[in-house]
């Protein structure tokens, strides 16, 4: 994302990845580690979102939207609302009843986490993105205070009695997802959610 990001140029089309990480505690750019409580064997990284303490793992999507915003006059607000409104209208599908936060981004049932949203924007563009839990071990949340909230509770999408399948939710959120953000994919890449899969998208 970093290379992408520095490479690319005004011609350059804008790209969403779509992707699933082995298990992994990702501190963003100004995060405390004082919310990582005992992470075990599950290393713990310092990236360069925004953001504090979160865990990625299997049976998590992560959405990756390299976006040119300038270009696609796109503002940093507009770009976390249409993630969070992507997964509130997939989670809608399934009947569940989700919603954003103005205080805390992300998106919520209740208030309890399904998505986590993590971004960085450099040169005009923006890299990082949402974390979706679709069908994930939770008990490594248990291990850090998430998102830098001590009492905060996660669920996904499986729990809910949405689908527990990466690569059936990447399809439903795609159009989605590319509507909110008012962009036009050009080809979609169909690879396997556990590969970095480049949505090609102006």
């Amino acid at each position: 994302m970093q290379a992408f990001t520095d490479t690319r140029n005004a011609d350059t089309v804008d790209e969403i990845w779509f992707t699933e990480h082995p298990p992994v505690f990702t501190l963003g750019m100004n995060a405390s580690r004082e919310h990582v409580l005992a992470p075990g064997n599950i290393p713990v990284l310092q990236i360069d979102r925004g953001g504090q303490v979160t865990y990625h793992g299997p049976g998590q999507l992560m959405i990756y939207p390299l976006i040119d915003l300038r270009r696609a006059t796109i503002g940093i607000r507009d770009l976390v609302c249409g993630l969070e409104s992507s997964v509130v209208k997939l989670a809608a599908a399934f009947d569940i009843e989700a919603h954003g936060r103005r205080d805390a981004p992300g998106v919520y049932v209740g208030d309890i986490k399904l998505a986590s949203i993590g971004l960085r924007v450099r040169r005009g563009a923006s890299y990082h993105g949402m974390a979706l839990n679709v069908d994930v071990d939770l008990e490594p949340f248990a291990r850090i205070n998430p998102c830098g909230y001590r009492d905060l509770k996660l669920t996904d999408l499986a729990r809910l009695g949405g689908d527990s399948s990466l690569d059936e939710i990447r399809r439903k959120l795609l159009p989605l997802l590319l509507t909110e953000l008012g962009l036009q994919s050009r080809s979609v890449v169909d690879l396997p959610a556990t590969l970095p899969a480049p949505i090609p998208a102006h």
